[in-house]
């Protein structure tokens, strides 16, 4: 893991407008190649729900990863609940297989670990499920998801502590 460049610190809710943005931009961006123009648009539409969003983020441990030569560039961020559910894990387009992703996701199974979870769950794109096999999470069902009309496919992922 390549930490040199970015540090991690806790998300505040002024982190807000440059999360979205970041999810919104990684996921035109990156999950392109695996999702159509409709489903990404349903994924991550132009306008957000801040006040879903907000609560989420400020109730799990949410992590976001900056720029060490300026520290106000969120270069990714990622979130988990208490029983290891892990909800977001998005990286900038620019930073993608630079280590960030390992470090949030180390980074909060570590934080779940040590308050004593057994397992962490995510529901992992088809983008990113090679990500988190790589990482020790296994596949335990493909499912397909809703959103604004559209079908989208991911994978309930689970890996054992």
């Amino acid at each position: 893991m390549n930490t040199a460049f970015f540090f991690l610190r806790a998300f505040r809710a002024e982190d807000l407008a440059a999360v979205q943005h970041l999810f919104r931009d990684t996921v035109w961006h990156v999950n392109c190649r695996d999702y159509t123009p409709a489903q990404l648009a349903a994924w991550a539409p132009e306008t957000f729900d801040a006040a879903r969003w907000l609560p989420s983020l400020l109730e799990h441990h949410t992590l976001v990863a900056c720029a060490n030569d300026a520290p106000e560039q969120i270069l990714g961020f990622a979130d988990m609940s208490a029983d290891g559910y892990l909800d977001r894990l998005y990286v900038h387009k620019d930073f993608q297989h630079c280590g960030i992703g390992t470090g949030l996701v180390f980074a909060l199974e570590c934080w779940a670990a040590a308050r004593g979870c057994s397992h962490f769950e995510t529901h992992a794109s088809i983008t990113a499920r090679p990500f988190f096999a790589a990482r020790g999470y296994v596949v335990r069902k493909e499912q397909q998801v809703e959103r604004l009309g559209q079908t989208l496919t991911n994978y309930v992922m689970r890996k054992e502590v």
